[in-house]
């Protein structure tokens, strides 16, 4: 089973006092207690036993700890990480399918299809994306579940013989020269040519430093792929870092789309989208279409591509045609 590995810290005078007695008593269950500086470093084992001990011979709120250097937190809250244990096996058993959604052009015709991972559960359902990615990232587990569905996503991209927006987070990754290392390896063996893929930055707005982000991007483009940029946020949405970022495509967030024929603030926001869009030489596409009017209006104003329940659902085999 895997297993983290966590800072504790003891603070508080029944704490320390019964700081001994807590050595002794692990010790007794044949469980490694590394004392380093002021803090111990423990297994999650561990740190369960710790809880139940805590619960009935100490002062709880003042017991601390910390993961992968993160910030010290009060011990309470690690449940959370604990309770998402689940992730791993997630990751272990490689537990993930592959969805494709069509993404049409303005004659209505298919373009190509973005790539949704999917996690199933034994009994046959489905976990959503948000809740693993949000257990992922509680337990350190982002990079390894992020290569994970890119690798499933170009294996994937074999049976789409068109354009194909795979996403990843940013943030997940240290060093594009490394971490990205495995992706070219399997694109280069699947046989697919490199201009078939578009990677999606998505989180876009949680992406604190661009120039991490400008090298990964880098990194794509001078190994051939090219890249599309999510509604970037505010303090990266200006024309200057997008100019500087390059993005092959801009996506309009559904927010923004859903009712646009309609609605003139979401107007406004999504014309506001399409000028910054050319003005840095990227292709406008507007995802979460779900009538024809909001279709036409985008149409008309210069959007070349969409995204939506419109023109198809997710599903494991992709879709061949347009039936609107």
């Amino acid at each position: 089973m895997y297993e983290l590995n966590f800072d504790i810290k003891i603070a508080g005078q029944q704490n320390e006092s019964m700081e001994q007695i807590l050595v002794n008593y692990f010790k007794r269950l044949g469980i490694a207690a590394q004392k380093v500086k002021n803090y111990y470093i423990v297994s999650e084992s561990v740190v369960r036993e710790l809880l139940d001990f805590a619960q009935d011979f100490m002062a709880i709120d003042e017991l601390y700890f910390r993961h992968q250097q993160a910030e010290w937190r009060p011990l309470k809250e690690v449940t959370t990480i604990l309770e998402a244990q689940w992730i791993d096996d997630i990751i272990r058993r490689k537990a993930v399918v592959c969805y494709s959604q069509p993404i049409i052009d303005e004659h209505e015709e298919i373009f190509g299809y973005e790539v949704l991972a999917r996690f199933p559960n034994e009994d046959g359902t489905l976990k959503f994306p948000n809740e693993v990615f949000v257990a992922a990232r509680q337990r350190g587990r982002l990079y390894a579940l992020d290569r994970l569905c890119r690798m499933k996503a170009v294996e994937y991209s074999t049976q789409l013989k068109k354009k194909t927006f795979i996403n990843f987070i940013p943030t997940s990754i240290y060093s594009p020269e490394f971490c990205l290392r495995s992706t070219m390896q399997l694109a280069k063996k699947t046989g697919v040519d490199f201009q078939q893929f578009v990677f999606e930055v998505v989180e876009t707005d949680k992406v604190e430093d661009i120039n991490h982000l400008k090298k990964i991007l880098r990194y794509y483009n001078e190994k051939g792929f090219q890249y599309a940029l999510d509604d970037v946020g505010e303090g990266h949405s200006t024309l200057e870092v997008l100019a500087e970022l390059k993005p092959h495509y801009m996506k309009l967030d559904m927010k923004y789309s859903q009712d646009v024929s309609i609605d003139e603030m979401k107007q406004k926001m999504a014309l506001n989208f399409l000028r910054k869009a050319q003005e840095v030489g990227a292709i406008p596409l507007a995802e979460g279409i779900e009538n024809r009017r909001d279709f036409i209006w985008l149409q008309q104003q210069g959007y070349k591509l969409f995204q939506g329940y419109f023109f198809g659902k997710p599903a494991t085999t992709p879709q061949q045609s347009i039936v609107i």
